[in-house]
């Protein structure tokens, strides 16, 4: 996959990638993979000067992409191996998926976005940056997609106030899950499940975050 960019950017996206093995605990999969995408294509012009600053950035319809650290440690806390399937709700500008798709492969990546005009422009964008395999639908994250399943992994990126009971059915038992849980933003908690053979989960409470609420029908 190519990453695309000018020389400023891939020098801006190795200074990032400097600045998250140095923060963070990360594997060389996860690094390689934020390494890989170029974040500047994900976000709208007029805001690239700052695309590899780690920060949220506005992408329209109320919605962000998420700081890079953020999309570096849910990856990695994932444990994703490749050829894993993997689905994520909230597809927002794609960055995430397309991170999550360096890892375990395009055509393993189910993503589903509530608003259509998001979803539009990230299959497009993935498209032309050679992602094209993963797969999109316009729906509400609280559904999953039932087609695709069952997944190894699960995650949003919205906050909910529980993990979606069809997601977590929608896992494989033994299968992992990854999201913020909390009505308020100052309430989230990043929450990690592994679903057991009976369909319970076994749970942990991984931090503090601060996402944008999960949408709804």
């Amino acid at each position: 996959m190519t990453p695309g960019g000018g020389p400023s950017f891939e020098d801006a996206r190795e200074r990032m990638v400097g600045r998250l093995a140095d923060r963070e605990d990360l594997s060389e999969a996860t690094l390689a993979a934020m390494r890989a995408v170029p974040r500047h294509e994900f976000v709208p012009p007029n805001r690239r000067d700052r695309a590899y600053e780690d920060r949220p950035l506005p992408i329209g319809d109320d919605q962000t992409i998420s700081a890079p650290h953020m999309v570096a440690s849910m990856v990695d806390q994932l444990d994703l191996d490749s050829g894993e399937s993997v689905l994520e709700i909230g597809t927002g500008c794609g960055y995430h998926a397309a991170v999550t798709a360096e890892v375990v492969g395009a055509e393993n990546v189910s993503s589903v976005e509530y608003h259509e005009s998001l979803a539009e422009s990230a299959r497009e964008r993935l498209a032309e940056l050679g992602y094209g395999d993963v797969s999109i639908r316009v729906g509400d994250g609280h559904e999953g997609w039932r087609a695709h399943a069952p997944y190894d992994a699960a995650y949003l990126t919205c906050a909910a106030t529980a993990l979606p009971e069809a997601v977590v059915e929608q896992v494989r038992p033994g299968g992992r899950l990854l999201g913020p849980i909390g009505a308020a933003a100052g309430a989230q908690r990043l929450v990690y499940a592994r679903r057991r053979a009976d369909g319970s989960l076994d749970r942990e409470t991984r931090g503090r975050v601060r996402f944008v609420p999960m949408q709804e029908d």
